[in-house]
């Protein structure tokens, strides 16, 4: 439902340029020229927004036009949580716009006294997000990794967060420890059937809540980028309709996962569709429209964390 005053406040155009400044790295003339007014005002703008507390390390003002789209998307995608995060424009990378917001949700279920279980993906979004947290105590929460953090060399996963994101809570944490994808279903199973994995994936199953990076599967697809596929079997699962991927899975345009390619050596737990908790992603950026829509549409995710270019994007081609 759109807001009875469309028109953007001073305290959203102040909000916004407070954004691009502090947390964009703008300078007061690209924020003008972003804005579309003079460089006084929006050094007037700026100041405003650090003399009314609008920007601390976060943006305290929820702009009127993320507030719609926000609504937009929960009506569409029947999500239980959503933000829509001011863009930095183009060219910006838009983990540093959506991972202080997403730091702010998980830090609302860390802070939740009840014991939860939170289930957690990986990926530069679910980095960003560790990285723009603060440090707080929450040792009765236990959060447990959805994928493996092995990767093809046998090193760690490079952007696992699980134990990231325990050193600044504090909580008991549980890593996955089996490959992202095996060398064959076969040692895959092995891997599997071990106790200490099978504990884990249990957990992970049970998770209270769920936070997840969305990857894409284009040339750009964070799964080749990382080594964990080759770009023929990349190349076998576009062809077969593959859209995106939610913690190592392949999914299609619809958000059905796949029963080819790598889906049968994936290790971790998969998420499914139409959980009746939080399934929460964290991601934004053109070229994750397509898998960010795929996994609304089958609601892999109930709940996205996003900029508004993407926001905009998901509901014209929903």
């Amino acid at each position: 439902m759109s807001r009875a005053d469309p028109e953007p406040t001073l305290q959203d155009e102040a909000a916004r340029a407070g954004w691009l400044y502090y947390v964009g790295g703008l300078t007061q003339d690209q924020i003008a020229s972003e804005l579309g007014v003079s460089r006084q005002r929006a050094q007037r703008l700026v100041s405003r927004a650090m003399a009314d507390g609008l920007i601390q390390v976060r943006l305290n003002h929820r702009i009127g036009a993320c507030l719609d789209l926000e609504a937009a998307l929960r009506d569409r995608f029947r999500l239980t949580r959503c933000r829509v995060v001011p863009g930095l424009g183009p060219g910006a990378d838009p983990v540093r716009a959506i991972a202080p917001a997403a730091a702010a949700e998980l830090e609302r279920f860390l802070r939740m006294p009840d014991p939860l279980v939170i289930g957690l993906g990986t990926g530069r979004a679910m980095r960003g997000m560790v990285d723009a947290m603060g440090p707080m105590d929450a040792p009765q929460h236990r959060l447990v990794s959805l994928i493996g953090n092995i990767a093809p060399d046998g090193s760690a996963s490079f952007f696992d967060v699980v134990m990231r994101i325990a050193d600044k809570v504090r909580a008991p944490h549980y890593p996955m420890p089996v490959p992202v994808i095996s060398p064959t279903p076969a040692e895959k199973e092995a891997f599997h059937a071990l106790a200490p994995v099978r504990k884990v994936a249990e957990l992970a199953r049970a998770a209270d809540v769920i936070f997840v990076g969305v990857g894409q599967m284009g040339g750009d697809a964070p799964l080749l980028a990382d080594g964990f596929v080759t770009a023929a079997e990349l190349t076998q699962m576009v062809t077969a309709g593959a859209a995106g991927e939610v913690a190592g899975w392949v999914f299609d345009s619809q958000g059905q996962y796949l029963n080819l390619g790598t889906n049968d050596r994936t290790g971790g737990v998969r998420v499914e569709p139409e959980l009746d908790r939080p399934s929460i992603g964290v991601a934004a950026g053109a070229s994750k429209v397509p898998a960010i829509l795929g996994a609304l549409k089958s609601r892999i995710l109930n709940g996205l964390i996003t900029d508004e270019a993407t926001a905009a994007a998901l509901l014209s081609k929903s």
